[in-house]
């Protein structure tokens, strides 16, 4: 099975199972902050494994976009949007998920093909936000 199809397997996967409970958290926002606080921590604690090398950009960037919209800064995400930002946090900062984190290396192989498939699924919605943060820091 080729990289593209497995991203999307899981993806797939992971949407069907979590979305919902993804778009519940997204429209409140003591549960995004919530959110926000699990995957910031789970991602200090993980950020220098180099399993996540490959997905360091992306989750800081998710992070990033849901704490403006938390902040209401930035609004410019869609509610589909917002909801698979939620969704990709969600699953990574879940400890049980399709694959458990605890199997050593396996275990975060599906949060980094969900993260990748969101991120590139995503690409426009990001590629905006970062010209956002752009032209705020002139």
């Amino acid at each position: 099975m080729n990289r593209d199809k497995q991203e999307h397997g899981f993806f797939e996967k992971a949407k069907s199972i979590y979305l919902n409970r993804a778009m519940h958290i997204a429209a409140t926002e003591e549960k995004l902050r919530y959110l926000l606080e699990k995957a910031s921590l789970k991602w200090k604690e993980l950020s220098q494994n180099p399993t996540f090398a490959q997905v360091k950009y992306q989750v800081e960037v998710f992070i990033r976009m849901i704490r403006a919209h938390v902040n209401k800064q930035y609004s410019g995400l869609s509610n589909r949007s917002l909801g698979l930002l939620v969704l990709g946090l969600f699953y990574f900062a879940l400890p049980t998920d399709l694959v458990p984190d605890f199997i050593p290396f396996v275990g975060y192989v599906d949060d980094i093909t969900v993260l990748l498939a969101i991120f590139k699924s995503l690409q426009s919605d990001i590629e905006r936000f970062l010209d956002w943060e752009r032209e705020r820091q002139l």
